[in-house]
């Protein structure tokens, strides 16, 4: 599985703690970790706006399989992530809600809260969401009894927010303002992440029209 762990401005302080515990959890697993976002407060400037459009473009273009993301509280990439299409976002908090994101909804990014809460052992923590986030069978239902509907609702879901989105995914992303899209891509681990993994041609011309 190909991770993207994105930070953004207000806590990119914190890249280094959640991305030593990230990759303490994917390394033996044989995930690769590209940690595309801000690296520390000096790093280009992104806002929890910018990191929708990132995981966008990385999830629809199949350069990644997961996003891990996250902003002062989590609310606000959560939102983010979820107003593109082809992206499902979990709020996670602790380490049960990783794991039922996964069996319930079974999606492929998660938000995560880098200030709220974020004290004692709240590395300890954060390695444990990625713990639950990354092993074990995904959308098995919890409890199991309930695997059946919960299965049906998620795809259900899934099915209405294609269809709400419904049109064409570049010109979603060309109706947008273009400065915003042209900083999202314009960081070099991103552009690496995705320049060398996407699947899409169509994505990777309009990125490569912005840059």
């Amino acid at each position: 599985m190909k991770i993207a762990l994105m930070m953004e401005n207000s806590q990119a302080g914190k890249n280094a703690t959640i991305l030593a515990q990230l990759n303490a959890v994917a390394g033996p697993l044989n995930h690769d970790v590209f940690n595309v976002g801000m690296s520390d407060e000096n790093d280009h400037h992104l806002t929890y706006i910018h990191l929708g459009i990132m995981a966008s473009l990385l999830l629809n273009s199949k350069a990644v399989d997961f996003v891990v993301s996250g902003c002062g509280t989590g609310q606000g990439a959560m939102m983010s992530l979820n107003a593109h299409p082809g992206v499902i976002c979990g709020y996670c908090l602790e380490p049960s809600d990783a794991f039922l994101f996964n069996q319930i909804n079974n999606g492929n990014a998660i938000a995560m809260a880098f200030a709220k809460g974020f004290g004692w052992a709240a590395e300890l923590n954060a390695r444990y969401i990625f713990e639950k986030a990354f092993t074990g069978p995904r959308g098995e239902g919890y409890p199991v009894e309930r695997k059946e509907p919960q299965v049906k609702n998620a795809g259900i879901l899934n099915q209405i927010k294609a269809a709400t989105m419904k049109d064409n995914y570049l010109d979603g992303l060309k109706a947008m303002d273009q400065d915003l899209v042209k900083t999202a891509v314009s960081g070099e681990r991103f552009q690496q992440c995705f320049f060398d993994n996407n699947q899409n041609s169509d994505i990777e011309a309009y990125v490569r029209s912005l840059l």
